[in-house]
């Protein structure tokens, strides 16, 4: 992970002197510059995994009527759930391995902006990007602390939007749809609780990822090309 942390600083490094030469030398615009180039170039296996989300949402309804047919009888349900797959030409893991391919990416990125060390002024716009939430709330007191709480609720409010989207219509009965829900909104919230005692360049990154995953999303969902 150290060999794809190098290489994201390097690019940080590239996009801040992209900055530079624009006349506006900042690391915090530096970083949400990289966040949208590496989306938009991760853009065909994002559209591949919303496209195998949308599919399984697509056959929910006829999902669900089939797991009430044969509730009582996991083996035929399986078969059933194999042959409406087959039926519909939807591959239930298809959207897992665009996501596997992704998440060496963002987890270089991750480390890569958290361990970054900054050359000169981190500030973007009020915050020190360097620093958390909890640097300054240690340091100078909640009321100077208080401008950092920006960036982590909306990290939260972004990933819920995320989690809701990819939520399949309707959704799962029983047991598994109340474990879904908690996970759609309880991981929001560990997120935004999480980011508290991460650096604020890291917090905008995921911030800047969810809104460019947002409009993809949209884009994607709503069936245009």
């Amino acid at each position: 992970m150290d060999f794809l942390s190098n290489i994201v600083q390097q690019v940080l490094g590239v996009f801040y002197g992209l900055t530079k030469t624009l006349g506006f030398p900042n690391y915090g615009v530096a970083i949400i510059l990289m966040t949208i180039v590496v989306k938009m170039l991760l853009y065909p296996l994002t559209k591949k995994q919303i496209e195998s989300t949308k599919a399984m949402m697509s056959i929910q309804p006829k999902m669900k009527a089939l797991q009430e047919k044969y509730k009582n009888d996991k083996q035929r349900l399986n078969m059933e759930l194999a042959n409406l797959y087959k039926t519909e030409g939807v591959n239930p893991l298809a959207g897992c391995l665009p996501l596997l391919v992704q998440m060496p990416i963002m987890i270089g990125i991750f480390y890569g902006i958290r361990d970054f060390n900054y050359v000169g002024s981190s500030t973007f716009l009020i915050w020190d990007i360097a620093k958390s939430f909890d640097d300054i709330n240690k340091a100078a007191g909640f009321a100077a602390a208080m401008p950092y709480l920006f960036w982590p609720v909306l990290s939260a409010a972004s990933s819920l939007v995320v989690s809701i989207m990819s939520m399949p219509a309707g959704g799962a009965s029983g047991a598994a749809g109340m474990q879904n829900k908690m996970m759609t909104y309880g991981m929001p919230i560990f997120i935004g609780y999480i980011s508290v005692g991460f650096p604020t360049g890291l917090v905008i990154y995921w911030v800047v990822m969810n809104l460019v995953q947002i409009v993809q999303q949209k884009y994607m969902m709503q069936g245009t090309h």
